[in-house]
Parts: structure tokens; C-alpha cells; sequence
């Protein structure tokens, strides 16, 4: 049995995991993720009751039930940097002794989901609805840094998708994955469902020219145009490819769900959207 050394997965002093703060014994095995750590004080607002509250950097976590059911809401932060810490350590949390620091006989599968916003890509996902990402495309590359990347990657999508937009061999070579299929009927059986890419930035990686100039001006025409079977691509955010990926190596369930709050295509945007989100994380809070 491996025992995982303290540069590998560091534990703090009073027992808890190095960047999340929280204790094993403070997670449950049903998580809410969204990246605004005021969100998760919004999340928790319609909990009943509330056993913990914490809060480490970008990452706040409550812990507490909503009508009979145990549920963390956790703030991940922005970027798929982030959802590498996060996911490891979550899963550290659930399935690793911390006392002999080995990996517990008996697995312990969590269900994350991911609220967030988005920038919509195709004239059927306006400003305001719900999109859920039933794929992912990675261009963050954090899939590749792991073992198995290609058994839970849809390989022929990938390479349809890099021939369709002439995919620059200077970026990180993307992946494709699948969110768990239950999860996504469950939580967003009356909902948009299509892939989503996640993006390693908010500017010039999703195609937004500011001041400077853009290595590739004409990729966001070729990712709208892409369809493989099926699939077109629906949306930019910035961290179901992670999740998916990662979730789905390490055997857990996840997906993650967005509010549209811009349409790429028509150059619209909507900054007032609370009210939006807030009725998602009402809807995720009954179906998890």
C-alpha cells in the first residue's frame, strides 16, 4: 500500500486539506461548485441548516442540509488551474486516510455539480437560459498532465473538432469528455444540452480582442460552425473540462450547468444576472 507522501498531498496542522481548508469529516458526498465564493452565501441562504462555514483564499465552503439532504456548496475560483486543486483535493478528502495517508479500501464516490455563467455560441442559447454542458472541450491541457487521459476522452471528436478550426499546434492540445450521463438527465432533463468549451482565459483565449491583436482572429467562426454527429458547440466558460475529465478518471459523478449572460454572436451581454442564477441554484439544490 502506497503511503502518499507530504509533498504530494500536504495536510495542514489542525487536520484539514492544504488549499480547501476543510476537514473529511466536513464534506459531504453531494457538492454544489460555482466559482464566486459570494455565491456559495447565496447557495447556503436556502439551507435549512448550516454545520460549517469556511473560508480559504478563493475558496469558501458551507456545509449543510436542504430538506433532509446533506449538500456542500464550495466556490472553486476561477480557471481549470483551480478545478485541478479543487478535484484532487475533494477527492482526497473523500477517499484517503489522513491519519496513515493511504487510499481507503472502500470508495467513496461524490456528485459535483458545477453552476456557472457563460457566453452562448448558437442562436438557441440566448441570454438567459440554462445550457448544460453534456460534453466538454478542454483547451486547458490539464487532462493531459494524468494517466488514462485517452480512455475517458472522445478521441475521434477531438480530432474532427482540431481539422474543422485548423487547431494551432502552439496551443495545449485539447481534450473531450462526456459529463456522467444520470447526473446530466437528472439535473437538466428540461434544459439546452450541448459541449461547451473550457477556456484557459476570459480574453484572448475565448476570442475577445481588447487592445491585443489575436494569434488566431478567426477561430470563434470556425467553433461555430464545427458539428460532429450530433454536437455543435454551445458555449465558452472556463471549467466543466476539468471536471468532467478529472471526475470521470478518479470515478466520481459531475457536470456543470450555466446561465447564459452573453450571446458571442450577437454581441449582447447581461451583467444584472442574478436572478438567473439564483433560479438555477434553486432548481440544482432539488435535483442533486
Amino acid at each position: 500500500m502506497r503511503i502518499i507522501p507530504d509533498s504530494e498531498l500536504i495536510i495542514n496542522g489542525d487536520g484539514s486539506v492544504f488549499h480547501l481548508h476543510i476537514k473529511p469529516e466536513q464534506l459531504s458526498d453531494k457538492i454544489i461548485m460555482m466559482g464566486d465564493p459570494d455565491r456559495v452565501n447565496l447557495t447556503a441562504s436556502f439551507f435549512d441548516s448550516i454545520e460549517c462555514d469556511i473560508q480559504s483564499r478563493e475558496f469558501h465552503t458551507i456545509t449543510g442540509t436542504y430538506k433532509g439532504k446533506r449538500i456542500t456548496a464550495l466556490s472553486h475560483g476561477i480557471g481549470p488551474d483551480n478545478m485541478d486543486i479543487v478535484i484532487t483535493e475533494l477527492d482526497a478528502l473523500a477517499n484517503v486516510d489522513f491519519k496513515t495517508r493511504e487510499v481507503k479500501k472502500d470508495f467513496k464516490q461524490l456528485t459535483m455539480v458545477r453552476v456557472g455563467t457563460s457566453g452562448g455560441l448558437q442562436p438557441y442559447c440566448p441570454i438567459g437560459s440554462y445550457v448544460v454542458a453534456a460534453k466538454s472541450i478542454g483547451f486547458d491541457g490539464v487532462l493531459n498532465y494524468y494517466a488514462g487521459r485517452d480512455s475517458v476522452s472522445l478521441l475521434d471528436f477531438e480530432n474532427e473538432f482540431k481539422k474543422h478550426v485548423g487547431w494551432n499546434p502552439q496551443h495545449c492540445d485539447p481534450y473531450v469528455v462526456k459529463a456522467d450521463e444520470e447526473l446530466v438527465e437528472r439535473i437538466g432533463h428540461d434544459m439546452i444540452k450541448g459541449a461547451t468549451i473550457s477556456a484557459i482565459g476570459f480574453y484572448g483565449p475565448q476570442g475577445r480582442y481588447v487592445r491585443m491583436p489575436l494569434a488566431n482572429p478567426d477561430l470563434n467562426s470556425r467553433i461555430e460552425t464545427f458539428k460532429y454527429k450530433d454536437d455543435m458547440i454551445t458555449n465558452y466558460e472556463m471549467e466543466s473540462a476539468p471536471l468532467a475529465g478529472l471526475g470521470r478518471l478518479m470515478g466520481h459523478k459531475s457536470m456543470t450547468v450555466c446561465t447564459i449572460i452573453a450571446n458571442r454572436l450577437a454581441g449582447e451581454s447581461n451583467a444584472n444576472y442574478k436572478g438567473s442564477i439564483e433560479d438555477l441554484i434553486k432548481k440544482v439544490l432539488e435535483r442533486i
